[in-house]
């Protein structure tokens, strides 16, 4: 029986950049690790040998994040992004938004999972500000439940 495999929309930016973090994390931070893990060996009784429990926990740790990365980009699609305007919101669009409540503006940039940072001004499409966008149009209001409380905006420009 076939497991259905399901695929993360991601900028060909944001691939490039889980391609870095793992290619660093094999050919820069793992021989590191290792070295430490080896002299730490060489310290001798490694049941008292704090270096060596710390290198041997810091190496699990990178294994473990490696084949976090490699399960994302196995499961990434890349989408190509048009920069020009669009009729409505969709993947890889920036949004400014007005929040109704203040009149402040935000803009955000539409992203999959794998690239949401807030601090970046960007946001998943699976998140609950990313669902009730998706298909808007300029003009369109928005009402979503965030942790906050409920937030109300305006599409005033996509692009």
């Amino acid at each position: 029986m076939a497991t259905l495999v399901m695929k993360f929309p991601i900028t060909k930016e944001g691939y490039g950049n889980l391609k870095k973090e793992h290619e660093y994390l094999l050919n820069t931070k793992r021989p590191k690790i290792i070295q430490a893990i080896e002299v730490a060996r060489e310290h001798g009784d490694l049941s008292e040998n704090a270096e060596y429990d710390a290198a041997k926990e810091e190496f699990q740790f990178l294994q473990k994040k490696v084949a976090e990365l490699e399960d994302m980009i196995r499961n990434s699609e890349v989408i190509a992004i048009k920069n020009t305007e669009h009729e409505s919101v969709e993947f890889g669009c920036n949004i400014t938004l007005k929040n109704l409540g203040t009149d402040e503006e935000v803009v955000y940039q539409l992203v999959g999972p794998y690239e949401s940072d807030i601090q970046k001004g960007r946001i998943s499409m699976s998140s609950p500000l990313g669902r009730a966008l998706l298909g808007k149009s300029v003009g369109d209001e928005v009402n979503f439940s965030a942790p906050g409380g409920q937030r109300n905006y305006e599409i005033v420009k996509i692009i």
